[in-house]
């Protein structure tokens, strides 16, 4: 079923102007509450004009924020949108016109509903869906990573249509702040074999994090590309403290506590 013109339908409701404003937003509040947000080299890979789903793992809180911040960003050319438990949706409705639609978990009809609306936004290759697949929270060093199976079933439907996969992590490193870091897997390309759907993209999610974790074990920025640079140094009185040293000794002042 086609749900262009009904009440719920993402397209129609999302509104470019409080996406730009949501996603400044999303921006300041990642930069002041981390060191930065860093992406692994070699970065997003080249991906051609088609439907496109970034799928991730599901470490934390600020997962569905960090989606905003890479897609203005990364992505800006292409319209974003994201399932919700419906019943959240129902209490921060505003959020419709930023591109998130309502799931209902745990019964058929939320499934099929899940399909129909992922079907008509894939329809466009100018639209790309962000998915937390795993649908719970996970450690980011828990394997096998184990996804639901409802983006196989949506990417055996629509064979033009793009998988990317998409590590996260917040680990701390050597600052006061802990790191945002993002790492891309290599693109899947279309298939109607839903079995094979969803063993591949549990083997390229899990290969993700993987190099995303032997990366972060390595504490080095220049593994990565700063995307979204944070809030430096560690702030109360040990800043007072320092800047007023290095002010005495005539000396320029580094607010981190482990040079760059």
């Amino acid at each position: 079923m086609d749900i262009a013109g009904f009440p719920d339908d993402p397209v129609a409701l999302r509104s470019p102007a409080m996406c730009r404003f949501f996603a400044g937003v999303m921006r300041r509040q990642m930069a002041s509450s981390f060191r930065a947000v860093r992406l692994l080299r070699p970065g997003v890979p080249q991906i051609e004009a088609a439907p496109l789903v970034v799928f991730s793992n599901h470490p934390g809180w600020w997962d569905p924020v960090f989606f905003m911040v890479l897609q203005g960003l990364l992505f800006e050319n292409r319209q974003g949108y994201g399932p919700m438990e419906a019943e959240a949706l129902r209490r921060y409705a505003f959020m419709r016109r930023i591109g998130i639609f309502g799931v209902e978990t745990g019964g058929r009809s939320g499934a099929v509903r899940f399909l129909q609306i992922g079907q008509h936004l894939l329809s466009d290759p100018g639209r790309m869906i962000w998915m937390t697949a795993q649908g719970r929270f996970a450690d980011p060093r828990e394997r096998p990573a184990k996804l639901r199976s409802g983006l196989a079933h949506l990417l055996a439907r629509q064979p033009r249509a793009i998988a990317l996969p998409l590590a996260l992590e917040y680990p701390f490193w050597t600052e006061k702040r802990p790191e945002a870091l993002a790492a891309f897997g290599a693109p899947l390309r279309g298939s109607a074999d839903l079995a094979r759907w969803q063993s591949d993209l549990e083997a390229s999610l899990e290969d993700t994090q993987q190099r995303l974790a032997k990366g972060a074990m390595t504490r080095d920025p220049e593994a990565f590309e700063t995307v979204l640079a944070g809030r430096r140094g560690v702030g109360g009185i040990y800043g007072v403290w320092s800047r007023g040293r290095d002010a005495v000794l005539g000396r320029g002042h580094g607010p981190d506590h482990v040079s760059e």
